[in-house]
């Protein structure tokens, strides 16, 4: 019996080790499922757990720490150091007003002063200032030395008087014949200045007017929810994390030739000082017009100044008169793109030049290209020199839509050949033009003569091409209407009319009427404004001959049709139909 104990005990001790194997594997199990289950309840209680909120807080609501009507005590220093401390001195002090009522509109809450200030010689000589602002409920002092002071109710923001402007350039436009003292220093400081092309020399100017708003803003803001827009100008306080009222510094309809330069020779500047509220819309708005104007000049499509332009319309214009020009305007804009519209279907449907002027659109792509090279040796905005650009390469277009244009490759040197059409060449409408070109010409070419003449004597220019561009470009806008002349010529010598866009004429000749509303009520020079007159004096001499010389079926119409042809063409169809119809039946 003892042998077949110890296979048992073999087999027992097999089968205890085996358990123990397997009993190994469950018990690290458990141990990593008590592990998982506290992390997870670690987490879960971080995560859904009540907890206090934290200055970080997204949910924390940010308020004024002042309220409305409260009223306001105000101190304004004008300091050449950046940091003000100086409280006890009585020259620093310019300005105080008491019980201004805060975010209340009416004649109590805007304050203004005026005066004169002296300046240091420092100041005269590239030196700073800046005005400290406090504000502080009454009765609460500024300075935060002072016992009595609390700083949950007192705020100050700083603002440069004086700002640092790049100088202009030097004008180097000159007389070319050189006949003038005045002309040879002009050469000589432009030389200088094309020499000496080293860093930028800046210059100092005054700021004759301080507009101190006070933003009507009790907005309860989220921590992390304040607008991009407004953030930057948020005073915020750290303790409470709540916020000062906002003080802005309105520059707004400050422009550019209203600084005064400094210099030694100014002993005193006049400054206007003013304070008063501001609406939350309205302060918005004045950040996002400047932050437009700053996108237009860093895209190129804003010129430096023309922002100082329009704020000059509305700052002096008449209101009424302003949304009259702006309804006028956008209607000019209107005719002005279906005479373009209707301008490029006429001369791509066009098959026929009978009774066009094709000289006519030479001449009006020269002076398209004229004024497009003008535009471009002068500081002009990319959008204009775009708008003329491609106006320049239409008016190429539809030459080649006038005439044949061929490439000549017989030379070294690839050449363009214009040929007259057959429909221009084969009748009495080239000889008509060659006229009328030949006897305009003089009159131009003589008035061109005389008013470059005159621009070489006495105006300046910056080389001979600058003149030569400028003189043509002034001849293209004094004498633009001659372009206009051949056209009379032909239609007075065909006794014919039927062959004119006469839809683009009348967009055109619309926005003649507008600009003559123009000419009356916005400056201009009195050449702009005759120029506007004759093409009035122009158009209605094509409505006279229009009248005098009514449509003909058997004119030519503005598509190279006549009306009898279309009248044959459909009575032809009319009968090939009838025919078809007997065959089918």
């Amino acid at each position: 019996m003892a042998p077949p104990a110890a296979p048992a005990a073999v087999e027992g001790g097999g089968e205890g080790g085996g358990g123990a194997q397997r009993q190994e594997p469950g018990y690290r199990q458990t141990i990593a499922g008590i592990i998982r289950i506290a992390v997870f309840w670690y987490f879960a209680s971080k995560l859904f757990s009540p907890r206090k909120p934290t200055p970080s807080d997204p949910a924390i609501q940010i308020s004024n720490l002042f309220q409305k009507a409260e009223p306001l005590d105000m101190w304004v220093y004008l300091s050449e150091q950046e940091k003000f401390s100086d409280f006890n001195s009585e020259g620093a002090l310019i300005w105080h007003e008491t019980n201004i009522p805060y975010a209340v509109w009416g004649p109590q809450s805007t304050r203004s002063l005026s005066l004169k200030y002296y300046p240091s010689e420092a100041l005269k000589h590239n030196g700073s200032l800046y005005a400290h602002v406090f504000f502080a409920r009454s009765g609460y002092p500024p300075d935060p030395n002072d016992p009595e002071y609390d700083k949950l109710a007192a705020f100050e923001r700083t603002h440069p008087v004086v700002i640092y402007l790049p100088k202009s350039r030097a004008d180097k436009r000159k007389s070319l014949l050189g006949n003038s003292k005045e002309s040879n220093e002009m050469v000589e400081d432009t030389q200088a200045d094309s020499k000496d092309e080293g860093p930028v020399d800046w210059i100092s100017y005054w700021k004759p007017n301080i507009t101190i708003n006070l933003v009507d803003d009790f907005t309860r803001y989220s921590q992390n929810g304040v607008p991009p827009n407004i953030a930057p100008y948020l005073n915020v306080e750290p303790s409470t994390r709540n916020y000062y009222p906002t003080v802005f510094f309105n520059e707004f309809w400050l422009l550019r030739d209203k600084l005064i330069p400094i210099n030694d020779t100014v002993k005193e500047f006049p400054l206007n000082l003013e304070v008063g509220p501001i609406s939350m819309t309205k302060w918005q708005l004045f950040l996002q017009i400047d932050q437009s104007f700053q996108i237009h000049r860093s895209y190129g499509s804003m010129i430096e100044g023309e922002a100082d332009e329009l704020k000059r319309v509305f700052l002096e214009g008449n209101p009424y008169l302003l949304v009259v020009t702006m309804v006028v305007s956008c209607l000019h804009s209107v005719f002005d793109f279906l005479a373009f519209k209707n301008d490029i279907q006429f001369w791509n449907k066009n098959k026929s030049m009978e009774g066009l002027s094709a000289k006519s659109v030479v001449v009006s792509f020269i002076s398209q290209l004229i004024v497009f090279l003008y535009l471009l040796d002068n500081d002009t905005s990319w959008m204009i020199l775009a708008s003329s650009g491609v106006g320049c390469c239409i008016e190429f277009w539809k030459i080649g839509k006038a005439m044949h244009i061929e490439i000549d490759r017989t030379g070294k040197i690839p050449k363009l050949r214009f040929r007259d059409r057959e429909s221009y060449a084969g009748n009495k409408t080239k000889e008509y033009d060659d006229i009328a070109m030949k006897y305009l010409s003089y009159v131009l070419f003589l008035l061109v003569a005389c008013s470059s003449i005159y621009s070489l004597t006495y105006e300046r220019h910056k080389s001979w091409y600058s003149w030569i561009l400028s003189s043509l470009t002034s001849c293209v806008y004094m004498f633009g209407f001659i372009m206009m002349c051949p056209q009379l010529f032909i239609n007075y010598k065909l006794k014919s009319v039927a062959h004119l866009p006469w839809r683009q004429m009348t967009y055109k000749f619309l926005n003649t009427i507008i600009d003559d509303l123009f000419a009356f009520v916005i400056k201009m020079p009195v050449l702009h404004r005759l120029s506007v007159f004759r093409d009035d004096v122009i158009f209605l001499i094509y409505i006279y001959q229009r009248w005098v010389y009514p449509v003909d079926k058997k004119r030519i119409n503005e598509f190279g049709f006549g009306g009898e042809e279309d009248q044959a063409s459909t009575g032809a169809e009319a009968i090939a139909a009838k025919e078809e119809e007997k065959k089918t039946n």
